[in-house]
């Protein structure tokens, strides 16, 4: 495979881009949440190409993303639920996750075998042009190592998979820097994974309760790993002193290496947390003392991603 090749936001180069989906390639592309590896969803030998580069373990199902809400009715069997979510949130950083409708031409390696689909509708621009020029669903987990940092920029990207991929498409930083929220909606509403749409905003729209998914259930949606997101240094959450030789990643008014948002904004803290966590690694940092972040609203899916940062590994020993 050629090094990868970082292309610059053209039209020429989305095309280029476009082209090679088309010919069972990888691209990484920007979204508002973070950057995605995108294949196209049809395609078995592209889809596997994914889980290849990445390390993924083929039993954790993908994100298929569109630009076209019909491209996405007939992938799924759609629900009075998901319309009204769709009209509330997409484009955006929602993913909802539906019954796979008869004749779906997904491969079957995204969804992992499962009777059903995680679909988005992804807001940012680039990968809106992207998506259209495509004309079709795009399967995209985050463009980064399985279990590694989730990538925001496309520096990023590059640190993991660099020679592993065939290009990056330039866009700048992410907007939103988590990962999109998940619902289920193949039975009760559920929340499978915590982000930046929170449980009170889907519940203000679809106007009853969801639950929230119980840790120790089944995968039934990306980014449900226990060990996830991980930096190479050790975690230490919930910090409110600090240890000899620990790198000190700060939330609100305190001394620290680095700080999430010293005004204490959550909405900050959750756009530069996967970039703190790449900029203090690139540091050689060895243990990562992280201050309490307030496990409310935001707050949650910033302490779910933190928490899957600080769980025992594969290679730790027991």
């Amino acid at each position: 495979m050629k090094p990868t090749q970082t292309r610059r936001i053209t039209s020429e180069h989305t095309a280029d881009a476009v082209s090679i989906w088309r010919d069972g390639g990888l691209v990484a592309f920007p979204t508002e949440t973070v950057y995605g590896l995108g294949a196209d969803a049809t395609n078995d030998h592209a889809v596997a190409r994914i889980y290849e580069a990445k390390g993924r373990p083929s039993f954790n199902p993908l994100i298929v993303h569109f630009a076209e809400l019909d491209d996405v009715k007939a992938q799924v069997i759609w629900s009075d639920q998901a319309e009204v979510l769709s009209k509330a949130f997409w484009p955006g950083p929602l993913t909802m996750v539906l019954p796979l409708a008869d004749g779906s031409k997904m491969s079957k390696l995204v969804s992992a075998g499962l009777p059903s689909l995680a679909v988005r509708m992804p807001a940012h621009p680039v990968a809106r042009a992207l998506l259209r020029d495509f004309g079709g669903g795009i399967a995209a987990p985050s463009a980064n190592r399985s279990g590694q940092i989730s990538p925001t920029r496309s520096d990023h990207v590059l640190a993991t998979l660099d020679g592993r991929i065939e290009a990056v498409v330039e866009g700048g930083a992410c907007d939103e820097g988590l990962e999109s929220t998940i619902i289920g909606l193949t039975d009760t509403p559920t929340i499978l994974r915590p982000g930046t749409i929170t449980r009170a905003q889907i519940e203000q729209v679809l106007g009853q309760p969801v639950a929230i998914r119980e840790e120790a259930g089944a995968i039934s949606a990306p980014g449900q790993l226990a060990s996830h997101y991980a930096p190479n240094a050790r975690m230490r959450l919930n910090a409110t002193d600090w240890h000899d030789g620990e790198t000190r990643l700060g939330f609100g008014d305190v001394d620290c290496d680095l700080n999430l948002s010293s005004t204490g904004d959550l909405t900050e803290a959750a756009a530069s947390l996967f970039a703190h966590l790449h900029d203090l690694d690139a540091k050689g940092a060895k243990v990562i003392a992280v201050s309490p972040i307030p496990d409310k609203g935001l707050g949650r899916a910033i302490n779910d991603r933190l928490g899957r940062a600080a769980a025992p590994r594969p290679d730790d020993q027991v």
